[in-house]
């Protein structure tokens, strides 16, 4: 199943968690990584008194469920020193987020996709585009139609497109 990884940090050295967190994505058994965007500098979406985070999109290849997906996600972030305190949108060292995984729509405890709040969020919507623009994200419409609306308001791209290949 075609699945879309969000990627974000801002806490010990957040480029190199993200470079980390990359190579992990490519040892999830029965699972590739596909391709990953830029970089991406943004704002931090809670607080204002931390740092700014690092971004990435990842789209995987897996042949696991939805469920196992996500703990396999939640088991590289703990390895990276993730600190769930219950603070929402504080600062991380990771947080990799399901934001798509093929066209389904799953409301369950604990996994929501698409992912809660992905049309508001230039930091997701703008690596997506980088990997996929013409990709439908379902009952909510276009990824570049959702990108311009965002806009591109205190996010900067940090390099060129890689190819995990």
């Amino acid at each position: 199943m075609e699945s879309y990884i969000g990627l974000g940090s801002n806490l010990d050295n957040p480029e190199l968690q993200l470079e980390v967190a990359l190579a992990a994505l490519r040892d999830i058994p029965d699972t590739s990584l596909v391709k990953y965007s830029s970089f991406y500098r943004s704002m931090p979406l809670g607080p204002s008194d931390q740092p700014d985070f690092i971004n990435a999109v990842a789209l995987l290849d897996s042949g696991l469920k939805a469920g196992q997906l996500l703990s396999q996600l939640q088991s590289i972030e703990n390895r990276q020193g993730r600190v769930r305190n219950g603070q929402r949108w504080g600062p991380r060292t990771l947080d990799l987020d399901i934001l798509l995984y093929g066209n389904q729509v799953i409301d369950e405890p604990g996994l929501t996709v698409p992912h809660p709040g992905i049309r508001h969020r230039n930091f997701v919507l703008m690596p997506l585009l980088e990997l996929a623009p013409d990709l439908e994200i379902p009952g909510l419409g276009r990824v570049d139609e959702l990108s311009d609306a965002a806009g591109n308001v205190g996010i900067t791209r940090l390099d060129l497109a890689r190819n995990a290949g």
